[in-house]
């Protein structure tokens, strides 16, 4: 049997493309580290951190949608490269404001907004680049591949950002030791820099673009299509409330648990690692075949419901060992999910809206994630940590047994794959 992994390793577009996108995602782990621990530590304030989290995920799910119907008419790689130069810059003025000393809130919080409304276009752009690049015979290993080094790029990531905290500083000792801050938001400007060289070098296969439509009528298109859907609106939902809790209450959660009881910003870069290389495995062991408790919905319901009793112990830990090894397991059946989610929206989507519903997907992650932690931050400055982590974990795991017992999701099959 062949290994389709071979012939794409030696295709130009394809190692440009694959490259560049690795150095991308690692450099984005710095500033998704640095960015909360910054402001963290200009205001000590939960509340404000829940607002530096909203605006750099909530402008960018609101257009995001926006970005999608862009994308399918003009081409991706323009998008794409456009997006990449526009966050070079702003990245460039955030270090040196913060290596200089000169960094506020209000300026922060401008450069977290704008960030996010670049990567409005950026992300659509990306995940539609692939499919440009490589011939279709190739598509799914490729897609493989991407997913596999991009999961390794966000294991490394805070692992060295951590590492660069704890050699450079993070800022706990006032401005004057705000260096590992600044240098962290310079190598991701560097990493947009680079990619952005090694997309220029990737030639995009000829393409005929479909008819042109309004972008407002594209849109509502695609979320009618959904709508219609009832068993795929179903999950939509339920996928929503999940994010609430992982994408949103986690991202207050862990920086707050990192700054009171382990040890600063190097803590939470460990636990993130643990985090990214358990959903490194749990991908690997998705990718090895299907392995079901019953059916697909089934396994997912389980899997949430264990997530969710194990977020319960993270409010209680007192050593960073103790936050990583529950992090490893999260991640695991994260990676897990992650995969099999993806591959069931892409085999029951129609090819010519797929776009379009995956747009949706990542707009119901960014979108209800940013408010979920502006939420959480207000709740984090009322409550005890082990009472955020508990009731985080009570509402997952309440969400899957209600999921279970009332909706269709326990049903839910693996499509068999369509023919190209």
């Amino acid at each position: 049997m062949n290994n389709p992994s071979r012939p794409l390793l030696r295709d130009r577009n394809f190692v440009w493309l694959m490259s560049g996108g690795a150095i991308s995602v690692l450099g984005d782990q710095f500033t998704l580290i640095a960015l909360p621990w910054l402001v963290l530590e200009l205001t000590g304030d939960p509340v404000a951190l829940g607002m530096s989290v909203a605006l750099m995920g909530l402008p960018r799910a609101v257009l995001i949608l926006f970005g999608g119907a862009l994308v399918d008419r003009y081409a991706p790689k323009r998008v794409l490269m456009l997006t990449k130069h526009v966050n070079t810059a702003l990245l460039a003025v955030l270090a040196i404001l913060v290596y200089s000393g000169h960094a506020h809130l209000p300026a922060v919080l401008a450069l977290a907004l704008s960030l996010s409304l670049a990567s409005a276009f950026g992300i659509p752009a990306g995940t539609s680049m692939l499919p440009h690049a490589v011939a279709p015979p190739y598509l799914q290993a490729a897609n493989g591949m991407m997913m596999g080094l991009r999961q390794a790029a966000m294991l490394a990531g805070p692992l060295l950002a951590g590492l660069l905290f704890a050699l450079a500083g993070d800022g706990s000792g006032g401005p004057r030791h705000m260096h590992g801050l600044a240098l962290a938001f310079g190598v991701d400007c560097l990493s947009f820099a680079v990619s952005a060289w090694t997309l220029a070098q990737v030639e995009p296969r000829p393409f005929t673009p479909p008819a042109p439509q309004p972008v407002l009528r594209s849109v509502a298109d695609g979320l009618a299509a959904v709508w219609r859907d009832t068993l795929l609106r179903t999950c939509f939902i339920y996928w929503g409330l999940c994010a609430c809790v992982i994408g949103g209450v986690m991202q207050v959660a862990l920086p707050l648990l990192a700054s009171s009881r382990l040890h600063g910003a190097s803590a939470l870069g460990l636990l993130l690692g643990a985090h990214g290389a358990g959903a490194l495995l749990g991908m690997a062991a998705s990718s090895i075949g299907r392995r079901r408790a019953g059916n697909l919905g089934m396994t997912l319901l389980l899997i949430d419901g264990i997530v969710g009793l194990l977020l319960v112990p993270l409010g209680l830990i007192t050593a960073s060992w103790q936050g990583m090894l529950i992090n490893v397991v999260i991640g695991v059946l994260g990676g897990f999910v992650q995969v099999a989610v993806f591959t069931w929206i892409q085999q029951r989507v129609p090819r010519e809206l797929l776009g379009r519903t995956m747009s949706l997907f990542m707009f119901v992650f960014m979108g209800l994630a940013p408010l979920a932690a502006a939420l959480s931050g207000w709740i984090a400055g009322r409550v005890a940590l082990p009472a955020l982590f508990g009731g985080a974990g009570a509402c997952l795991a309440g969400a899957a047994l209600l999921a279970w017992l009332f909706t269709p999701m326990r049903a839910l099959r693996d499509a068999p794959a369509t023919t190209v």
